[in-house]
């Protein structure tokens, strides 16, 4: 479901970020706010759709939120619910039809839909609508959902929206909207964080708590994995719409912790904070090195570098300056944008590195690449000796489910032994966290998918999975009965 050939790049890249609020005055100024907290999560572009209990309006367009909004003003949206979605493609192209939130018309009225996620089902159940004469207007997975509420199937029966979801299978976050209500669901694994907070007399849903704090809300919990929760004038109602089935496990994802996620956010019950800062602690107990200073890669390296330096001793001086006019370089879409963007990114502050051993923490390896040309720069301004740090394990295996890492074939730690890997990047060590290391960071971690380390997914994905998929289902009979 991931893209790629899409060439150099040594960072996860990302996956979307949504936000929502019922019973809330000037819903789309609360989403604005909201948005620009999740921006991290999705530089492609950006959508905010509003309900003035009559009419949907929306504004979406391509780049950053706040040059969306500067060529279409928010005055037009009133209203008191809406939904909001900063977008990285990881399936679908960055296309203008692709963005996000979604609005459709149905037989029974609008709807809109913003998705944080990717579903392994999604080409089954495509062509099965396709074939069955269904026109799509996108080419992302979460149009699936909307062709599933649409189907007369679902949409002339009891818990309508319930049994939409139950069909999906993957990672989701949805936030779903129509003129009176917005509700929020999360895929039964609970891959994707999803929250619910309480400002005013109204709710607020956002991928992350930072996000709440940034609109004033408070946090009242997290959307349960499996569940369904309506928002509307009247409160909150929440539904159950799918079981763990048997032979599956929980999958939240360990990189919203060790990556995604803004450090001052809590997600899955966590600190992002605190869980990056002990990584980085276990990181300097499992791989000591003598060094003169640590220094993080920033911004994503910082918290790490700052639990490395309190454990080993090592003073930690920042000898990489980050250019914040520059977005995160991963999310940029084309190859070109990539490489020059992360020469632009980060420049060497020449007087913290001469002559010294530095140990430069960073959060993961993807290709190697962006790694070779740090530590070249570091030579390059008369670095002594690099030593390379990494908080979290090597990541051999591809993801299914919002990540958008290529293939076992583009993994550099997939294809080459730790000393290849050295002397690829060219500095005088270089180390991963473990990851029972990883994991003795966490409460519960067996909540956790870590299936692009070590190849074992919270259940059975590939292309075996999806040709099954294609045969069971039909968009005219329903695979559930809940």
């Amino acid at each position: 479901m991931q893209r790629s050939g899409d060439g150099d790049r040594d960072e996860p890249r990302e996956e979307c970020g949504i936000f929502g609020v019922v019973g809330v005055p000037d819903a789309a100024a609360v989403i604005y706010r909201g948005l620009f907290a999740l921006q991290h999560r999705g530089q492609e572009g950006a959508g905010i759709v509003v309900s003035d209990g009559e009419k949907i309006r929306s504004v979406k367009g391509p780049g950053l939120l706040n040059e969306v909004v500067a060529h279409q003003p928010l005055d037009r949206l009133a209203g008191a619910l809406g939904i909001g979605h900063v977008r990285y493609s990881t399936t679908g192209s960055s296309k203008p039809q692709n963005l996000q939130p979604l609005v459709v018309e149905c037989a029974d009225g609008l709807w809109a839909a913003a998705h944080n996620g990717n579903l392994t089902n999604a080409g089954a159940l495509r062509r099965a609508y396709q074939d069955a004469g269904a026109i799509f207007q996108t080419s992302t997975d979460s149009e699936v959902l909307v062709h599933l509420l649409a189907d007369p199937m679902f949409r002339t029966r009891p818990r309508r929206v319930e049994r939409c979801l139950a069909e999906l299978k993957g990672a989701f976050s949805y936030l779903l909207m129509t003129n009176k209500n917005v509700m929020a669901a999360r895929d039964p694994h609970g891959f994707r964080p999803l929250t619910i907070g309480r400002l005013g007399g109204g709710f607020v849903f956002s991928s992350e708590t930072c996000a709440l704090a940034q609109v004033g809300a408070d946090v009242v919990r997290d959307v349960l994995p499996g569940e369904l929760v309506t928002a509307d004038e009247k409160g909150l109602r929440s539904a159950s719409f799918a079981e763990l089935p048997a032979g599956e496990h929980p999958g939240q994802c360990i990189f919203e912790l060790i990556y995604f996620g803004r450090p001052d956010s809590r997600i899955f019950g966590h600190s992002v904070h605190q869980v990056r800062v002990q990584l980085g602690r276990k990181l300097a107990e499992e791989a000591p090195v003598a060094a003169d200073i640590v220094m993080p890669i920033p911004d994503s390296g910082n918290c790490a570098a700052a639990g490395f330096c309190e454990a080993s001793g090592i003073p930690m001086d920042y000898g990489f300056i980050r250019n914040h006019y520059i977005g995160r370089t991963f999310i940029m879409p084309s190859t070109t944008q990539r490489q020059d963007g992360v020469d632009l990114k980060l420049a060497v502050v020449e007087s913290v590195v001469r002559d010294r051993r530095v140990v430069v923490v960073d959060d993961s390896i993807v290709r190697g690449t962006t790694a070779r040309r740090r530590v070249t720069a570091l030579r390059q301004a008369g670095a002594r000796e690099v030593h390379m740090r990494i908080s979290c394990p090597p990541i051999r295996h591809p993801c299914f489910f919002g990540i958008d890492f290529p293939s076992r074939d583009d993994l550099i730690a997939a294809n080459h032994e730790l000393e290849e890997i050295r002397d690829f990047v060219g500095a005088d060590s270089i180390a991963y966290l473990s990851l029972p290391g990883l994991l003795s960071c966490v409460r519960q971690p067996d909540q956790f998918c870590t299936g692009c380390f070590q190849g074992r997914y919270p259940y059975e994905v590939g292309e075996a999975h999806h040709k099954l998929e294609l045969e069971a289902i039909s968009p005219l009979k329903p695979t559930t009965n809940s």
